[in-house]
């Protein structure tokens, strides 16, 4: 007789249809989104959304994560693993609640967990041999304990999605992109992928691409500028700018945008990846002092701020995907900075040649759309599929991504 493992992973195999939960805390570090989907088909090759929920960090809890992030301990590191692990049960549980769905009839979750610290590979990962590859300050590192979630629900959890494509020489980011093509690659039209979550990133999808001709890379800032300098001048009692209230109110400073822009990021050729410890706290302080020597009013240092989210992917797109492309003929936009209307009509003006349309539309829910790609993403794992995109990450090779944690 085969060993329960064994037959779990059998009989999951040989489902028709499975119900997967996807877990995923982004840059902002604010909670946790939750998505509860059916899957059809091996790849998959049908994925439907049932339910969708974001259960919001405890204050202490989200000062704890971007503290750690910026400056932690190992004590602090520990205990924090856990108590993300019992958060991201909680979400586990809301997620199936909103869908009236029982947790006994869910057969996987997908956590990609809270990245603390993210250093990937500059440069091609193959160079350098032996036991000099310890010398490379390379790593990443999600937590939300798996062990405990698969303990809480009684499901088996699929993390850690990260570290295989690094250890193939790759940025271990973005890995969306595969999901993206699965989903949103159209026949004829040229798009991109825009999410716009703490940090925006793209994928790049030509017409009728097949895998290897997709790229991705991240463009810089998102919200995470936006969300901090809210919070700073707000003294934490607004943690993002809802509806774009701030950013309305304020003028945008030429002068600082300028020098924003002249951040060496932009100009790197892809692949590249990046986050909160090149564009968090320690980024946002500089940024806060320009501001205050330019004698700026909080209401111009978020429209700046947005505006600097808008010029940072506009460049992206110009500098690196108009040209191998040819043209661009959608824009379709996820991620909680779809949601702020002055954002998007900074990004429309910047690009009037192109449609730009929320992947609603598309029957993706533009909040959920990484929660429902690390779901794939765990799917495919237990099915034995690989899920990098060597041509978005730099790595070496397609590998099979994440860890598998039974309960």
């Amino acid at each position: 007789m085969l060993p329960k493992a064994w037959r779990w992973l059998d009989s999951y195999a040989q489902a028709k249809e499975r119900l997967v939960i996807g877990l995923i805390s982004g840059t902002s570090a604010d909670g946790v989104d939750a998505t509860l989907v059916r899957l059809m088909g091996d790849e998959p090759n049908r994925v439907e959304t049932l339910a969708f929920v974001t259960l919001p960090y405890p204050p202490a809890l989200c000062d704890a994560v971007l503290c750690l992030s910026h400056n932690g301990d190992v004590e602090t590191l520990c205990w924090l693993n856990f108590a993300l692990g019992e958060v991201f049960a909680d979400a586990a549980f809301a997620v199936v609640k909103a869908a009236g769905v029982p947790m006994t009839k869910v057969h996987l979750i997908g956590s990609h967990g809270q990245t603390v610290r993210h250093l990937p590979l500059k440069g091609q990962g193959g160079k350098g041999t032996g036991h000099r590859k310890w010398r490379r300050k390379v790593g990443t590192l999600q937590i939300g304990e798996p062990s405990v979630i698969a303990m809480r629900t009684g499901v088996p959890v699929v993390s850690n999605f990260r570290a295989k494509d690094m250890a193939v020489g790759g940025q271990g980011a973005p890995l969306v992109p595969l999901v993206d093509w699965l989903l949103l690659r159209h026949p004829s039209q040229n798009r991109v992928a825009l999410n716009i979550g703490g940090i925006a990133n793209v994928t790049v999808l030509p017409a009728n691409a097949s895998p290897e001709r997709v790229f991705a890379f991240d463009t810089g800032p998102g919200n995470m500028l936006i969300d901090g300098a809210v919070r700073h001048f707000s003294g934490g009692r607004q943690t993002f700018d809802r509806n774009g209230q701030w950013a309305r109110r304020g003028q945008v400073c030429p002068s600082f945008l300028r020098w924003l822009m002249r951040h060496p990021y932009f100009r790197r050729p892809p692949p590249k990846s990046t986050g909160r410890e090149m564009f968090g706290a320690a980024f946002l302080q500089r940024v806060l002092a320009k501001a205050e020597a330019f004698s700026l009013q909080p209401a111009d240092v978020v429209a700046t701020l947005t505006a600097f989210t808008a010029a940072s992917i506009t460049f992206a797109l110009q500098r690196f995907v108009l040209p191998p492309m040819g043209r661009l003929d959608e824009l379709i936009v996820s991620g909680g900075g779809a949601n702020n209307p002055v954002l998007m009509a900074m990004l429309a003006e910047r690009l009037p040649q192109v449609v730009i349309r929320f992947s609603d539309e598309l029957g993706l829910k533009r909040d959920a759309k990484e929660a429902v790609a690390f779901a794939v993403l765990a799917h495919r794992t237990v099915m034995g599929l690989t899920g990098n995109l060597p041509s978005a990450t730099g790595a070496q090779m397609s590998v099979i991504l994440g860890s598998l944690t039974l309960p």
